[in-house]
This record gives structure tokens, C-alpha cells and sequence, in this order.
């Protein structure tokens, strides 16, 4: 069979690496996609499109009808599910054969062999795969402790928590039961011992379903958040050849238990000299690129030409047609990669939504596909402009460098997260420069808990970029290009230079907000340029000694003690208060330019809860008027796959409660918290509490 036109059950950024290999297969494409990603890159680079209307999950990309009606409007004769939403659902892969279309993807029984956790672990255990033991919630001691709780279905971290107090247990399992029916309509859910410190290393599989099964290395998946991968790397450092030997013999027995299909990912965690099967992933994982970059090879080609009735042999990137690696070739150099999320490390992890004003990632060797030689890959959902939604994951990108070396990729991946230019939203950029530099990182001690086990500014700290002299300098470059702006747009007198006075009696001031603190930029202007007065770094001496650019990108040169400094301005649009970002060699800061007037009604009450982003509100813990303590939850929202509780910030009263159900924006008020005294006589009083 060949395949001509293939549908992409997905979208964002894995819709855009299968279209490019399709495009250099001479494939023909067709997207899917929600109201809500209409004008998003894979959209646009498909051959075709099908509107599948509205937003949620539920009501689009989990619709295998809808899907399917779409491969039949567009006459695709194939269908690539991706990663996440129906991927893994063996009933919708089973109706894809049956609508008489061929399926990139393992064969339904397989799915369903691995589709259940706990089933899976039994069908791997009697093949001979180590496994971890399954143990009865309720029957869990101290003894059993540390413990990990698990969704039996899906994957990517919902539905798992780690327990290491026996009195949490009952809570854990009724929070993952409601996080995974949410995620994955099955709230089924176990428990197991966890290894601490351990490992999590993965074993890349392609199968044929003709007995021969390819072993394509491992990777290390340890750098985790909420038990979601941040940093994977091929091949994993430090491992033993025996550890190395036993898990790539324990993913080709898994693979061969079930006939498999295309190409897979078998998990593990290793403690030690220890390895236990974690899960098998039948689907393409989002970490692939590594083992693309360390192999040479293509693996969303292997996966169409396995679909095709072909051989799961490989073929080296820029090998001639035809031409085949031996099965077992060792990998070449070294591949990190980095997911890059649109989330606030500094408060949770909390996803973040809104335009991405600029997402530029400097130096990038190729797109969505394999490299040719070392050096930097980059695999986007997202191009500058577009808009982060509520509705989605939050990842924006993966980035990925390869170099000969471990050290080398890790510092050319730093390099180019720093340069990068990330406006709009907050990400996790900064915490991942931390890591690849961190002393531990680069000696390989690594472990699911090494964000939990070491200091990072980005997480602990909400670390503003640089000295409190930086900081300064920053802000002056600032101010500098907001005034440039100003000047640029005078109808009348553009020969009069800024900030120009007949008598100069105090400095100019532009205030700017940084991370919801007010700060004061004073300045003085004229025939000589610019000069810093003060801010809150103390900061005098430095001089603007170069403004270009405009009308909302600006360069602008800050010279301090004998050392210039580009500084590099972006000014979005004309609202206001409105966004400024600056980028330098120190780091990127985001600020708000504000007005020197501020409107009564928009200051809102003191114990104000407001939603940190835009979502619907599952619940609402509290009623109208109760007495709550400080860290009470008051309201549930759920937002981008995820729960996030609002809890009070002082003991109080709550009013002005918001409904659940109730969709809100970011910024809405779901609560208020006054504080509460009571007088001698037994009165109650409620007084305005303190904000959020």
C-alpha cells in the first residue's frame, strides 16, 4: 500500500514535524483543527484543512468521528494520531482500519495491550520484563513509603502523585482519580513503590509485525516537573553496558510480547544496578528528535514506511536511496533537548496564556526534521503573533542540539535559549539555561528529583536578570526607547530635543512596572543625549550613547563605568499600560509602561483573588459569606489540561464568589477575602484584607 494523502490527527507542533517529512516524501497533507488554532502554523502549511468546530479537547481533537469525516471530505488514505488526544485509542485506530485507511500506528491489539498500566505491567512481567509490584491502596504501612500513585490510562504526568506520608494516601488517590477522568475519561488509578532518586530512561523501539523488532538506543528523561519531561538526551550518560544491555533487551522482549508496529517507547526507571518497567508508549514520543539527531535517522519516515508494508530498516539522514544501516549501530555524538513552556516556574509551573508578541530562537540549523551534521534544531507549535490559548498543552517548542560532545551540546542549547526572544508570556527559559549549566547536570548525576534536589534562582527566587545595577540599566534602556517612540510620533517641534527644559529643576521620570512592583526612572535629556538620574538599583553615571531603530524595536546602547552594553527594546502596540521587553546579554526583562494617571475604577478591592489566567471554574470549596483560613482553597480552575486552587491569603470572609462553571479571563475576580476582628462587645468587623 502507498500512502498519497495522509491526515494528521493532532495539531501544533506535531502536526508540523509529520507534514515535513511528508513534504519531502512527496506525501500530501491534511490538518485538523479547533476554532481555537485556526490561525496557527500547521494549519497554514497543510495542503489541506478541516474546521472541527469549537475548542475543547472533548468536542475536537478527541472526536474520532469528526476525524474521520474529515479523512473522508479531503480523500486522505491515511491517518499519523501524533502524540496525546487519540494516539493511543485502539478503538479509533481499529474504526481508521475499518473505514478502509491505513493506520501509522500499531496495531489496535497492541494499543490495547498497553493501554492499561496495570494490565501492562502483568503481560510484561510474564514476558520476563522486570517490573515494580502493584500494592493495595489500602493496605499501603509505613513500611511501603515513599509511594507512587498512578493513572492507570494516558500519560504525561496526570493522574500521579508521589506519597510519602501515609495519611496523604486518601487524598492522592481521589485528586489523581478526578485529574485522569478529567484527562483521560478513565479515573482508574494504582499504586506502586517509588524509587527515589532513580532515573527515567526510555528505550526507542520500531517493530515490523514480522518478528523484528530495531533498537534505537535510550534516552535519559530524568529533568522532570510534575512528572512531565523538561530536558531528554541521547544516549543516557553514566549508565553501565550492563544496565545499557539490559534495557535494550527488555524493550525488544516487550516489543516482541506484542507484535509491535511501527515505532514505540519502552520506560523505565533505574535505581542503581536496578531497572523496572514503567510503561510502554505506543506512539511516537515528543523527546524523538534525540534519537533522530544521535541515529541519523528519520523516524516519522520509518513509522510511514513500516505503515507502508515496508522493513522498520533505517536509513541514515543523507544516505543514498536504498542504503541501510545494520540494526545495532551505536549513536554519533551527543542530542539534548529542551521543552520549552509557556509557564511561570517561579509560581508552580502555572501555565501562562497570551500573545506571543516575539518567538525568535537564533541560529537554528533546520526545522522539524533530522540534522545533517551538529548544531541546533528547532520543532515549533508557534510562530511571533500567535496566540497561547487555555485550552492546550503548554508547551511552545523543543529545541535540540547535537554535538560531538554531551558538554558541547548542553552549552550550545544554553547559548541559544539565552539569545532567544520570548515575549508576550512567561516561560520556563530561564530555569532551563540554569539546568544545562548547573555543575550536576553536566556530571551526569541526574535523578526524577534533581529540580526537587538543587537551587535554581528561576524556581526559588523569581530571580530578575542580573545585579540590581542591571536591573537599572535595563529599565533606563527602557525608558530611553519609550521616549525615542514618543519623539518619533510629535506632529509638531521633532527639532526639539526630548525631555528638554529651560531650567532643569528635577530629572524626567518614566515609570515602568516590574514584576507587579512600580518603579521610577528618572532621567535627563537634551543636545547631549540621554543620562541615568536614579532607580531603585541606585544606579548614576550611565549614559545613552546610541539610539536606533523604531517604531517598536529599538537598539539602544547603555554605556556605565567604561563598558557598553546593547540593550535591545520591544515595544508591543499602543495600549496602555502596555508591554515593554528588553533583551541584553544579562537577560530578558519584561515590563509595563504606566500612565502617569491611573483610573478609580480600575483598582480593584484589597483581597482580591484573581484568576492567574483565563479558564472554567470545576469548583468552588466555600460558600458566600464562610470564615476561611489563610491557604483554605476557595476556587478550582482548571486551565490548559491542568487543576490550579486559589486559595485564601489571610483569615476572612468571603463575598463576591464566582459560580462554578463560570468561564473567566485573566485578571477576573473570583473572590474576595476581608480580614475579620471582633470588638469587646462580640460586634464582628471586616476590614479589608491584604491582596493576593
Amino acid at each position: 500500500m502507498t500512502i498519497t494523502r495522509l491526515l494528521v490527527a493532532n495539531r501544533g507542533e506535531i502536526a508540523r514535524r509529520v507534514f515535513a517529512t511528508c513534504r519531502r516524501l512527496g506525501i500530501e497533507t491534511v490538518a485538523v483543527h479547533s476554532d481555537a488554532d485556526a490561525g496557527l502554523p500547521f494549519v497554514r502549511e497543510a495542503d489541506l484543512a478541516v474546521r472541527l468546530p469549537g475548542d475543547a479537547p472533548a468536542d475536537t481533537y478527541l472526536r474520532a468521528d469528526l476525524v474521520l469525516d474529515a479523512a473522508r471530505r479531503t480523500g486522505a488514505d491515511a491517518i499519523h494520531p501524533g502524540y496525546g488526544f487519540l494516539s493511543e485509542n485502539a478503538g479509533f485506530a481499529r474504526a481508521v482500519l475499518d473505514a478502509g485507511l491505513t493506520w501509522v500506528g500499531p496495531a489496535p491489539a497492541s494499543i490495547e495491550a498497553m493501554g492499561s498500566k496495570i494490565e501492562a505491567k502483568k503481560l510484561m512481567q510474564a514476558a520476563g520484563v522486570p517490573v515494580l509490584g502493584d500494592l493495595d491502596p489500602d493496605a499501603v504501612t509505613e513500611a511501603d513509603l515513599p509511594v507512587l500513585v498512578k493513572a492507570s490510562a494516558g500519560g504525561g504526568g496526570r493522574g500521579m502523585r508521589v506519597v510519602r506520608r501515609l495519611d496523604a494516601l486518601p487524598d492522592a488517590v481521589r485528586s489523581a482519580r478526578a485529574e485522569a477522568e478529567s484527562a483521560f475519561g478513565d479515573g482508574t488509578v494504582f499504586v506502586e513503590s517509588y524509587l527515589e532518586h532513580g532515573r527515567h530512561v526510555e528505550v526507542q523501539v520500531v517493530g515490523d509485525g514480522r518478528g523484528e523488532v530495531l533498537v534505537l538506543g535510550e534516552r535519559d528523561c530524568s529533568v522532570q516537573r510534575r512528572h512531565q519531561k523538561v530536558v531528554e538526551e541521547a544516549p543516557a550518560p553514566g549508565l553501565s553496558d550492563d544496565v545499557r544491555r539490559t534495557l535494550h533487551d527488555a524493550a525488544r522482549d516487550a516489543a516482541a510480547a506484542i507484535d509491535y508496529v511501527g515505532a514505540g517507547t519502552v520506560e523505565f526507571m533505574v535505581a542503581g544496578d536496578r531497572v523496572a518497567f514503567l510503561e510502554m508508549n505506543t506512539r511516537l514520543q515528543v523527546e524523538h528528535p534525540v534519537t533522530e539527531a544521535v541515529f541519523g535517522v528519520d523516524l516519522v519516515e520509518l513509522q510511514l514506511q513500516v505503515a507502508e508494508g515496508g522493513s522498520c530498516a533505517p536509513r541514515r539522514a543523507g544516505a543514498r536511496p536504498g542504503a541501510h544501516d545494520p540494526v545495532g549501530l551505536g549513536p554519533v555524538g551527543h542530542a539534548i533537548e529542551v521543552r520549552l513552556y509557556a509557564e511561570d516556574p517561579a509560581a508552580d509551573y502555572r501555565p501562562q496564556s497570551g500573545r506571543l508578541g516575539r518567538f525568535e530562537v537564533p541560529d537554528v540549523d533546520v526545522e522539524f526534521g533530522p540534522l545533517a551534521g551538529p548544531g541546533l534544531r528547532l520543532d515549533s507549535g508557534f510562530a511571533s503573533g500567535d496566540e497561547v490559548g487555555t485550552h492546550y498543552d503548554a508547551m511552545l517548542a523543543k529545541v535540540v542540539a547535537w554535538a560531538p560532545t554531551r558538554g558541547q551540546a548542553a552549552r550550545r542549547l544554553a547559548g541559544a535559549l539565552r539569545r532567544a526572544r520570548l515575549h508576550g508570556v512567561r516561560t520556563n527559559r530561564d530555569l532551563l539555561v540554569e539546568v544545562l549549566g548547573h555543575e550536576a547536570f553536566l556530571a551526569g548525576d541526574l535523578s526524577t528529583d534533581f529540580l526537587h534536589d538543587h537551587a535554581f534562582a528561576s524556581i526559588e527566587d523569581d530571580a530578575l536578570p542580573g545585579t540590581a545595577t542591571d536591573q537599572g540599566l535595563l529599565c533606563f534602556a527602557a525608558a530611553v526607547a519609550l521616549t525615542e517612540r514618543d519623539v518619533a510620533r510629535r506632529p509638531v517641534q521633532r527639532g526639539i530635543p526630548s525631555g528638554w527644559r529651560n531650567v532643569v529643576s528635577a530629572p524626567q521620570v518614566t515609570p515602568l512596572e516590574v514584576r507587579g512592583t512600580r518603579v521610577d526612572v528618572g532621567w535627563l535629556g537634551g543636545r547631549g543625549g540621554y543620562r541615568f538620574v536614579d532607580t531603585y538599583g541606585e544606579v548614576h553615571g550611565a549614559r545613552a550613547v546610541s539610539v536606533t531603530g523604531g517604531p517598536e524595536r529599538w537598539q539602544v546602547v547603555v554605556e556605565h563605568g567604561g563598558v557598553s552594553h546593547p540593550v535591545e527594546v520591544t515595544l508591543h502596540g499602543d495600549l496602555v499600560p502596555h508591554a515593554v521587553d528588553v533583551d541584553a546579554a544579562v537577560g530578558h526583562l519584561a515590563l509595563v509602561a504606566l500612565p502617569r494617571f491611573v483610573d478609580p475604577a480600575d483598582v480593584l478591592a484589597e483581597g482580591s483573588l484573581l484568576a492567574p489566567m483565563p479558564g472554567t471554574v470545576v469548583g468552588v470549596p466555600v460558600a458566600e459569606g464562610a470564615q476561611v483560613a489563610a491557604g483554605d482553597p476557595v476556587v478550582v480552575l482548571e486551565a490548559m489540561k491542568m487543576q490550579h486552587t486559589i486559595k485564601a491569603p489571610v483569615d476572612g470572609v468571603v463575598t463576591d464568589l464566582v459560580a462554578a462553571g463560570q468561564q473567566v479571563a485573566a485578571g477576573d475576580v473570583l473572590a474576595v477575602v476581608s480580614t475579620s476582628s471582633t470588638s469587646d462587645d462580640g460586634t464582628t468587623h471586616h476590614d479589608e484584607g491584604e491582596p493576593a
